[in-house]
Parts: structure tokens; C-alpha cells; sequence
């Protein structure tokens, strides 16, 4: 595999899909499907890398996504999707830009933006229209495999980026973290088990995310936050991810410690966005003990 290294240090990550690494193995069903399609995306954009340089270094800095989930109450990040693997259309007809004021305005902490693009029906668009649309910090939620798109999602005006443990080998999984921050991004790292939460916690900064859908299944199971959650050190932020649908989900996942919530298919569908996240807001932060 080639060293490519850029003159500050920083690895520029132009591998191509990686083999198994120690315990890791490459994901299966839709995880892996869509990772691939993420390499493949990568693949062909690398002529750009220049110019989204360039780019990325004139960019004004992004709101703080992180200190923006530091709050009394459990902070509702909103998610922006038109349809997922595992429910299909979600709402073919969003339109990101009114939806996305609608849920800053009605309390959203932040937005998480779909860009994916062949099953979440998402797009770099999408992004950049939610950035001139509202000022809080922006989540590129996409399959997150190359530097380059680290590079696009600050060039659109995102704040942070997602990180999957499961989709990426350990080390580049360090690598993109540390890339992230460099770029000023935040980074949510996602994780499902005991051992990729150590991986996470094994970053220097990051924000810890708890999904509870496997992606390899697209099986929700509520007890992976209720096993996890607590195991997060109280200064790192914990965000409870899927199956969230009401008040009631909300008030679960602060009880299990959780600084924040990401709730997609829900509000996305919902006919009224303002009402759909009003309506989780406001339960307070209990916060975890370790």
C-alpha cells in the first residue's frame, strides 16, 4: 500500500479499499455495499484534490458542532433524508433548505445532513443549501472512507463529519479522525460494541456515537445504547443514535446518559418538521456518573 504523505505529515489516505486488518474484517450487507460505492465515489474525484484544497483552506470556520450538544438539555440533532436501505422513500419530495430552518427554529441543536447519494437520495447540494440556509453546525452524514471527502464536507460548510468504526479498518479510522480535526472538523465516531468504543475512546477528540441499527442487518436493538452509553467517560459527549421516534425515546436516552439524540426517518417524514422536533426538546440532561 502506498505512504502517501502531504508536507505537513498528514497522510493523504488515497488507498484503495483495505484487506483485513487484526480483528477487523471489511463489512458485509448494506454497510459494505455502501462503503464500496464510497471508494468508488472517492476513486473519482482524486483529480480534484487540488483545487478542494484550495478551497478548504480559504473557508471561513464552521460553528462548533460539539459545543453545540454541551447543553442543559439532551440536544436533538435533526436529520435532513429522503429515503434509507431500510425504509425505503422516506420523503422524495424534501426540500432541505425550508426544513432545515424549520428545524433550527423550532430547537434542533444541530442538523445532520444525508449525502449519500445511491440509497439516502442525498448530495454535496444538499449540504451546502442547508449551510445558506441556517446558522447551526452541520453534520455531513455520509460513508466516510477518504480525505477527499473530508475536504468536501468542509468546502460545503459542514462542522462535522461521521466516522463509522465498523466500515473502516482501526488505522484508518485514527487516520481520518486525526485528519478531521485537522481540517477543523468535529467527528462523530460511530461505534455498536465493547471493542469499537475502545477504538473511539483511543482518539485524542471525538464525539462518541451509539448506534443502535446494526448496518450490516439494518436491525434496531435498543440495548446496544443501554450496554454502551454508560461506558462513555462523562467529558467525552455521547449522542444515542436510531430508534428514536417520540418524547418518550428521548426521555430513555437521557436516563441512560445519553448528551444528545440524532433522530432521522421520523423527522424527515414528519408532516409538520417544526411540531415533529418541538416535541423532543426540553428533557433535561442527566448526564453519566463515570
Amino acid at each position: 500500500r502506498p505512504n502517501n504523505t502531504r508536507s505537513n505529515g498528514i497522510r493523504t489516505l488515497t488507498e484503495v479499499q483495505p484487506t483485513s486488518i487484526g480483528e477487523w474484517s471489511p463489512p458485509e450487507g448494506p454497510l459494505g455495499r455502501l462503503v464500496a460505492a464510497a471508494y468508488a465515489r472517492a476513486a473519482a474525484i482524486r483529480s480534484s484534490v487540488a483545487s478542494l484544497e484550495r478551497s478548504a483552506e480559504s473557508c471561513a470556520p464552521a460553528p462548533s458542532f460539539a459545543l453545540a450538544l454541551r447543553r442543559a438539555d439532551v440536544a436533538v440533532i435533526a436529520e435532513l433524508k429522503r429515503s434509507s436501505p431500510s425504509r425505503g422513500i422516506i420523503n422524495a419530495a424534501l426540500d432541505v433548505p425550508s426544513r432545515a430552518r424549520e428545524f433550527a427554529a423550532a430547537g434542533a441543536a444541530a442538523l445532520s445532513v444525508l449525502t449519500e447519494e445511491s440509497e439516502f437520495g442525498g448530495s454535496l447540494k444538499d449540504l451546502g443549501d442547508a449551510r445558506r440556509s441556517t446558522e447551526i453546525p452541520l453534520l455531513r452524514k455520509d460513508f466516510i472512507v477518504d480525505r477527499l471527502q473530508l475536504l468536501e464536507a468542509r468546502v460545503a460548510g459542514a462542522s462535522a463529519v461521521l466516522l463509522i468504526a465498523r466500515a473502516l479498518p482501526p488505522a484508518r479510522f485514527a487516520a481520518l479522525a486525526a485528519a478531521a480535526r485537522s481540517l477543523g472538523l468535529d467527528v462523530l465516531l460511530e461505534v455498536r460494541d465493547e471493542a469499537e468504543l475502545d477504538r473511539a475512546l483511543g482518539t485524542d477528540h471525538g464525539i462518541i456515537g451509539v448506534n443502535n441499527r446494526n448496518l450490516e442487518t439494518l436491525v434496531v436493538d435498543d440495548s446496544t445504547s443501554a450496554r454502551l452509553l454508560p461506558l462513555v467517560p462523562a467529558l467525552r459527549i455521547a449522542v444515542y443514535e436510531s430508534g428514536i421516534r417520540d418524547r418518550e425515546g428521548v426521555v430513555r436516552a437521557a436516563a441512560l446518559g445519553a448528551d444528545a439524540v440524532l433522530v432521522g426517518s421520523s423527522l424527515s417524514s414528519a408532516d409538520s418538521g417544526p411540531d415533529a422536533v418541538r416535541v423532543l426538546t426540553g428533557v433535561t440532561r442527566r448526564g453519566r456518573a463515570n
